[in-house]
Formats: structure tokens, sequence, C-alpha cells
């Protein structure tokens, strides 16, 4: 879950992840919503790959990105799970 919290941390990869709950998106296409360089963007893609948040699939020469869902209703209901632990320890 350590890896979840960690992908999640960052802005950019967050955007990814909203990016790609419209569709299964290449490399290219995501690349060409974000000013950075191509190792930037591809260190990212590989810490959602290694959350376990998104899935590639090689098409040719293309890499195509896909969110895997269960991961993401996973990590919600684990922050889910502590805020709910720490809201009623605050009602105490």
């Amino acid at each position: 879950m350590n890896k979840t919290f960690k992908a999640l941390a960052h802005p950019v990869r967050r955007r990814i992840l909203s990016m790609l709950r419209e569709g299964p998106m290449t490399s290219g296409a995501i690349a060409a919503h974000f000013e950075m360089t191509w190792p930037s963007l591809t260190a990212h893609l590989n810490v959602l790959k290694a959350a376990g948040l998104v899935h590639a699939e090689r098409h040719g020469t293309q890499i195509r990105y896909r969110l895997n869902t269960g991961a993401a209703e996973d990590a919600i209901a684990a922050l889910m799970a502590l805020f709910g632990k720490h809201d009623e320890g605050e009602n105490q």
C-alpha cells in the first residue's frame, strides 16, 4: 500500500490517473498534456505501474496505458478507512 500512497502523492501522477479514467491512452497522448522531458514522464508512469494503478500494454511501437480500477478502488478504501478511524477518535 505504501507504493500506492507514494504514487498518489504527486500531482502529475494524479492527473495521469484522472486522464486514464476516460479510457486507455498511449504514452505519447499522455505526454502531450505535460511540459516535461520524456524520462520524467516515463518515471511517473513507472511509479504508477509499480503501484499497480495502471497497466501498460504494448501495441507495436506504442505503449497504451489503462487505469487499473481495482487497485484505485482499494487505495480509496484504504484512505477512507484511515480517515474514518481518525475521525472516530476525534469525536470521543
